[in-house]
Order: C-alpha cells, then structure tokens, then sequence
C-alpha cells in the first residue's frame, strides 16, 4: 500500500499530474479517476497531431459510410459479400468511435481524466468492436471460401437467412464475451498510482494499475480471450488455404486472376487487422516500450478502420464502377 502511494507522489511531481479524487475504504484509499497522458512531451506538436487525428478521424467516418451507401444503393452489390462488408465497415465506425474522440481531447488538453467505470466501459466497447470484427472476418471467410471452392452449391447455402445468423451472432459473442472480463475489472480494487501512459484505457495499464491480486483475472482473460483471436484466425487460414489450392487448380490464367480479385481485397484487411492485434497482445508487453506499444495501438485501433475503406475501394471494382456511377449521377 505504502509503495503504491509513493509511487503515485514521484510520478505526480514528475508529470505535473493534478490530483485526482479518492475514497477511503477501510485500510485501502481507492481513487475514483484515472488520469490519461496520452502522447506526453508534445506541447508543440498537440495542435498538428489534433488536426491530423481530425482529419483521420472523419476520413475513417466518410469512407465506411460511403462503403454503406454504395453498397445499399447499387442493385449489382446486393449479395452476401457486400453485407458483410456493410457490418464490416459499421465495426469500424464503432472502434474508431471509441477511441479517438476522447484522444483528441486528451491530445488538445495535454491528458485528461476519466472515471474508473467510464475507463472500464471505454475498454468493454472496444473489445467488443474487436472481437465483433474477428467473427466478421471469419464470416467473410467463409463466404469467400464458398464462392470459390463450391460456386454450384453457393446460392443454395448463403441464403439470406443464413447471412443474417450470421452477422447477428457475430455481433451478439463480440459484445458479449467481453462483458465477463469487464465485470471481473470493475471489482478489482485501484488505489493509486492512477496515471495511465496511453491514449485510451487498454486492458495491460488497466490491470497494472490495480492494487488487488489479477492473477484470476489474467487466467481468466486467457482462458476466454486466446479461442476468441486464435480460433477466427485458424479458421481464416484454413479457408483460404482451401481457396488457394482451388484458385491454383485453375485452368486458365483469367479465371484464376478473376477468383483471386474475388478475395484480394478481404486478404489484405485481414491481413492488417490480425498483424497489428498479434503484435499488440501476442508480442509479450515487456518486450516493447511505451511508445511502441502506443503506435502499434494507433495501427490498430485508428489506421486500420481507415484502410479497410480505401483498400476495398481501390481494389473492388464493382465498388469503384458503382461509386463512379454515384459520382456520375450527382453531377
């Protein structure tokens, strides 16, 4: 306990970091706030880095919403591809949602408070958003697996009804499951020190911060969390193992060009989205530094619903024909 408040005193003086309200419980001063630092030691870089994060921010906004648009007004696009890519694109809506408006006041106030339960509920939506898109990336799998390894059968199995289970269930388990290791969070006990080196409320400086034993928590975030990652990604991979064993299979040079286009764009994101998750929770903490972990942070939770849109619409060209038509008619 002792060390704990020291602890909270030496950073305080260091950083410059206000007090923050507490609670006493008995033996223990529980604190009600945690204090987020966000990128420390750029006074003179908070309005560009604000602007940029702007721009980045309704740039992300913009394009997922224009993927929903193009998608529900193009008659050609209305297929079970193109649907989940629509939920696709609304999970990326929800994940940048999250994160970077309050890191944009974090950023314009040089750090920020923020209560423990609204810490707590910031990290349950995004994990929610992150494990919703893992099952959306094994769904769009799937879907692609079908297209290309059983066309005859394709229209028979991905029925509506079909895509809706789905997609539903999809979003159900990803907001779901992180329910239970936000509960086991929110009874752990945080005295101090309550400053959070980061731009958001991550599970890692979450637990560390914690005055209570989080070794049941860890077990259980373990137990729960390495299926939810590791069995989406196994499965990803052994469709698209299936997949390019058929594109190969191929004849002709044109219709293995056409089914690899098919797929192209879904391996790209996927690619991007598991890289920058299997670097932030898979690479052991110890090994990275503060500011390692914060970039590969903003690879994951800010620049990669960006790229989703812009790698679908450069390299879709049914998305490209029916957004020049959009563009056309508006004229």
């Amino acid at each position: 306990m002792a060390e704990h408040n020291e602890t909270y005193l030496y950073l305080q003086r260091v950083s410059g970091v206000p007090s923050l309200p507490v609670m006493d419980l008995g033996n223990w001063t529980m604190i009600s706030e945690f204090f987020l630092v966000g990128f420390e030691s750029r006074h003179l870089l908070k309005i560009p880095l604000f602007i940029f994060f702007s721009i980045v921010f309704l740039a992300t906004l913009l394009g997922n919403l224009v993927i929903i648009a193009i998608v529900f007004s193009g008659r050609q696009l209305q297929s079970p591809m193109y649907f989940f890519l629509c939920n696709l694109s609304l999970a990326d809506i929800f994940l940048i949602t999250i994160t970077v408006p309050n890191m944009l006041h974090v950023i314009i106030e040089e750090g920020s408070r923020i209560s423990v339960p609204g810490c707590i509920t910031q990290f349950y939506f995004f994990s929610g958003s992150t494990i919703t898109e893992c099952f959306l990336l094994g769904v769009m799998s799937y879907d692609r697996y079908l297209a290309i390894c059983n066309p005859l059968r394709y229209a028979s199995i991905m029925v509506l009804r079909l895509c809706v289970h789905m997609v539903v269930w999809s979003w159900l388990l990803g907001y779901m499951l992180p329910l239970i290791s936000a509960i086991s969070i929110s009874v752990l006990i945080f005295c101090g020190p309550s400053v959070i080196d980061h731009f958001f409320c991550d599970l890692s400086p979450l637990l560390k911060l914690s005055c209570s034993d989080t070794s049941t928590v860890e077990l259980e975030l373990l137990v729960f969390s390495t299926p939810i990652f590791i069995f989406p990604c196994v499965f990803i991979i052994v469709t698209y193992v299936c997949i390019f064993i058929t594109i190969f299979s191929i004849s002709s040079t044109t219709g293995r060009q056409k089914a690899f286009s098919t797929c192209s764009s879904h391996l790209t994101v996927v690619g991007t989205f598991y890289g920058t998750l299997i670097a932030k929770y898979m690479i052991p903490a110890h090994g990275q530094s503060l500011n390692v972990n914060k970039f590969i942070s903003l690879l994951h939770a800010v620049f990669t619903p960006l790229l989703n849109p812009l790698i679908y619409s450069l390299r879709n060209q049914d998305i490209k024909a029916e957004l020049g038509r959009l563009i056309n008619r508006s004229k």
